[in-house]
């Protein structure tokens, strides 16, 4: 029976292994041939002859890309969105998850406040409220309109918390019993010990920053656009107006598709960077922070 059970087993996984190949497979295809795209000509693209692989080999996108000030311009302002908010974003997590995490008898009415919290991922003041109050604080067409009004993430609140509720109450008694307050406890017990939910948290902020793109269409003009915004107007039409007459010239000789193709690649290099830095943190904060309610 044992050896039964082992062959079973053994064919489960090859057959899991295989699997899961095929779908990792099928989703880089649309990756390959975007990179495919912005390796190959015009005269390639126009043909419809890229698929899988350059055709035509030249790095003129690339090279076109990477002298657009548009471009950088747009760039910039995502990259100080990722710095402000998920920074933000973090600081509030923990602040707010911190006393979430501790039981009734200490925190009075904490189902009542966590309620609340749930309450807001169920429902939301929606789009034309979100923006009269954005436009009657003065935030439009600023960098605080696309990091403010999403600061606090109910869902990375939940996880933390959970998290924060792991660690053993002893060692909240005896930094009580040193001396320490609240805020010491939390940043030197607390946070250290929930260094991979926090990792986890900031993956989650960097990359939701990284690719919205809704809120800097409604909030920003085209000059202060974020950089997915940006790909999301010139992937719908490319506009000519924000170019002068070299670029329109140089345009003319290249593909828009292997410039758009060239744009998304360089825009996903810097999350292609630093996913593998947190990922080995990420499973054991998904799993820790999610065991308890």
């Amino acid at each position: 029976m044992n050896v039964m059970k082992k062959a079973r087993n053994h064919w489960f996984n090859v057959l899991n292994l295989l699997f899961l190949t095929l779908s990792a497979l099928i989703c880089l295809i649309p990756f390959i041939h975007i990179v495919s795209l912005s390796l190959s000509d015009k005269a390639a693209v126009l043909g419809g002859l890229v698929k899988l692989w350059p055709v035509h080999f030249t790095w003129e996108p690339y090279s076109y890309v990477l002298e657009r000030t548009a471009f950088w311009r747009s760039f910039g302002v995502t990259l100080e969105r990722v710095l402000i908010g998920a920074t933000l974003n973090v600081v509030l997590v923990i602040f707010l998850a911190y006393p979430l995490s501790k039981p009734s008898h200490k925190l009075r009415f904490r189902f009542v406040y966590v309620w609340i919290l749930f309450f807001t991922m169920l429902f939301n003041g929606g789009l034309i409220p979100n923006y009269i109050l954005v436009k009657e604080l003065h935030m439009l067409d600023t960098i605080w309109a696309l990091v403010l009004p999403g600061a606090v993430t109910v869902f990375n609140v939940i996880l933390l918390l959970n998290f924060y509720r792991e660690v053993p109450h002893e060692l909240e008694d005896a930094a009580y019993m040193d001396g320490a307050g609240h805020l010491r406890t939390l940043w030197q017990i607390y946070v250290p010990m929930s260094m991979p939910a926090i990792a986890t948290i900031m993956l989650f902020c960097i990359v939701g920053h990284w690719n919205a793109w809704f809120d800097g269409m409604i909030y920003m003009k085209g000059n202060h656009y974020p950089l997915q915004t940006y790909l999301q107007s010139i992937v719908i039409k490319f506009d000519f107006n924000t170019m002068n007459a070299s670029e329109a010239q140089r345009l003319a000789k290249l593909n828009d598709r292997s410039v758009k193709a060239a744009q998304m690649i360089v825009a996903a290099i810097p999350i292609l960077l630093v996913y593998p830095y947190l990922q080995k943190y990420f499973v054991a904060g998904i799993r820790l922070g999610s065991v308890k309610g």
